[in-house]
């Protein structure tokens, strides 16, 4: 498979955000692929219109992975201060699999730390269309410790 043979998932959201941050991750994913290295890309989009990137860095002990949406808001905030609106991740096809990438949720580690440093942030989820959804939805029942302020609930 030739990296340029692979399609970008952008073309298929309608919405300029998702397709904006779909883009901006695929593009780092295609030009950044390594078998068993790096497969995920993500873009955060901040309140001032930056967007910031992050990279998948897997791991020999699975643990100390780092999940691109970890790495994207660590360098949101390196350089503002400013609310985390949108998200969206990319997953790079393997040489064994068809030549598609594609649109994937946050894992559930990564749900709970954007929802702690962005209570509102939307992610772009995957499907014929893809959308911005709330990732609260995603995680309703998000875990609050005692170490920070209690964010406020839904009614």
């Amino acid at each position: 498979m030739k990296v340029e043979e692979v399609p970008n998932p952008a073309a298929g959201c309608t919405d300029l955000v998702a397709r904006d941050l779909v883009a901006a991750a695929f593009e780092v994913i295609r030009d950044r692929y390594v078998l068993a290295r790096h497969q995920i890309a993500a873009a955060v989009l901040d309140a001032d219109g930056r967007v910031h990137l992050g990279l998948h860095v897997d791991a020999m002990v699975g643990r100390a992975a780092v999940c691109a949406e970890a790495g994207a808001l660590s360098a949101a905030r390196l350089v503002t201060s400013a609310g985390l609106l949108a998200v969206a991740a990319v997953r790079f096809p393997k040489p064994t699999e068809p030549p598609l990438a594609r649109i994937v949720p946050p894992c559930g580690l990564c749900r709970e730390l954007l929802l702690d440093h962005a209570p509102h942030i939307r992610v772009v989820l995957p499907g014929p269309v893809p959308a911005l959804t709330p990732l609260d939805d995603l995680l309703p029942h998000k875990y609050v410790g005692t170490k920070w302020p209690a964010p406020p609930t839904h009614l």
